[in-house]
């Protein structure tokens, strides 16, 4: 039955949205997090990759959670020449955790999130529906 593909289609979208969510979440967890000693890296902001998987027995593209990457980009400086982390000139290394992406990039999965579930309630009923006509 096609509506069952079309559930389970939505249903691997939830999980994936989820995965990013929860990454989103320890992102803005540990967006203040620095390290605890001189040398020592602060909290790496993460980022999820999606792949996409055929599943070869209901013959459609399904999305999975791919792996969780680390964002490469600089971390941020701050002076605080009494913290146990800083250097020579007193700057400590801060996250490059931006609060404001982190935003943005969980209203995109909130967003997505919904719509997978939209689709998967619209399946549902409509699976009912038919099986209410066949009585």
């Amino acid at each position: 039955m096609d509506l069952n593909t079309a559930m389970k289609v939505s249903a691997s979208g939830l999980h994936a949205q989820s995965v990013r969510m929860r990454v989103i979440a320890e992102n803005l967890a540990n967006q203040d997090s620095v390290a605890d000693n001189a040398g020592g890296a602060p909290y790496r902001r993460k980022l999820v990759t999606f792949a996409n998987e055929l599943d070869r027995a209901m013959g459609v593209n399904l999305v999975s959670p791919g792996r969780v990457q680390y964002d490469q980009s600089e971390f941020g400086l701050q002076y605080d020449p009494g913290h146990p982390a800083a250097d020579d000139a007193g700057y400590i290394q801060t996250t490059n955790v931006n609060g404001l992406v982190e935003a943005m990039d969980m209203s995109q999965a909130q967003r997505s999130y919904q719509s997978n579930l939209n689709a998967l309630e619209t399946s549902r009923r409509m699976a009912s529906l038919t099986l209410d006509l066949m009585r």
